[in-house]
């Protein structure tokens, strides 16, 4: 019992280094997928550069797309603002939005990156892609001193269907497929540059020590747990106190329950500073002195058709 509880201890601190592997694996394993079974090079000129370019940026397009729509700092953020747009940067916190900002697409970006580097280092999307360009300095890089041809058969070289001597057909093959690996490793290199640039710099910065912030991040998982857990034992109690007084046709028990204003503080982004020794936005709260205690007797939720009173 104590060897397991020291696994699941070491799997839960490590979840996040586990979580970009297991990414890791199913963008490779989503790349071969697609190279071998849907992906299908035309191999003429009209078509290469948009079929190929397709391929290799529309799976980060839609990686990109899926990351913001789960991101729950971005709709904690986001949420309501186009009616209140002060919400974006309360208490005029512009440089505290914008780093919230850049971490929410940082943390959106790393899937996208994830997959234009198996697909660059793999090369098959790539090499449709170039092949079909019709530029003359890209013709010129692949078809010097090559034999007169070379230009119209480079957008079938990828299917390996042109009419080029077989070495120079392999020559041009492992030229495409050469760029499109140093491109690929060179996404990486810049990327752990930046991600170390980064790093270095937000600690640099920080205003509290290392272990504090280690405690901070702590802190937060717990809360979140705990409020899912308190999230669904208070909505429990809240359904059968609404439907014990629908069945016993009555008037429902006082509920106390916190107001709208209350909620709005507590969604707020909260970013941790040296001059509060709070550790999140609901610490914040609950510690101020000057609390709205009152409850909210008709919570007002916007419903699909209109404005719907709980």
């Amino acid at each position: 019992m104590d060897s397991f509880k020291t696994v699941l201890k070491f799997l839960t601190n490590q979840k996040s280094t586990i979580g970009y592997s297991f990414m890791a694996i199913l963008t490779i394993g989503s790349e071969r997928i697609f190279s071998m079974v849907s992906f299908q090079c035309p191999c003429n000129r009209e078509q290469n550069f948009a079929y190929g370019l397709t391929f290799l940026l529309g799976p980060a397009v839609v990686l990109l797309a899926i990351a913001l729509f789960v991101s729950t700092r971005l709709w904690r953020l986001y949420t309501g603002c186009c009616l209140n747009p002060i919400k974006l940067c309360p208490r005029g916190n512009f440089v505290g939005c914008l780093s919230v900002f850049v971490k929410v697409l940082t943390g959106a970006c790393i899937a996208p990156i994830m997959w234009l580097t198996v697909a660059l280092l793999n090369g098959t999307f790539y090499e449709c892609a170039v092949s079909g360009l019709d530029e003359n300095m890209v013709v010129n890089i692949f078809c010097q001193n090559k034999t007169p041809t070379c230009r119209e058969e480079l957008p079938r070289v990828p299917c390996k269907k042109s009419q080029l001597p077989p070495d120079e057909n392999m020559e041009l093959l492992l030229m495409l497929r050469a760029q499109s690996q140093i491109l690929g490793w060179s996404i990486i290199i810049i990327s752990a540059i930046v991600a170390l640039i980064g790093t270095c710099f937000k600690n640099c910065r920080s205003q509290v020590s290392y272990l504090q912030l280690t405690f901070q991040k702590i802190y937060m998982e717990k809360e979140r747990e705990k409020f899912e857990t308190f999230a669904e034992d208070y909505a429990n109690k809240l359904a059968e106190r609404n439907l014990k007084s629908f069945f016993d046709n009555k008037c429902p028990e006082e509920f106390p329950f916190p107001n709208h204003k209350s909620w709005e503080e507590i969604s707020a982004v909260y970013t941790f500073k040296k001059s509060e020794q709070y550790y999140s936005t609901l610490q914040r709260y609950v510690e101020r002195t000057d609390r709205d205690f009152s409850p909210e007797k008709r919570p007002v939720l916007e419903g699909e058709d209109g404005i719907e009173m709980a």
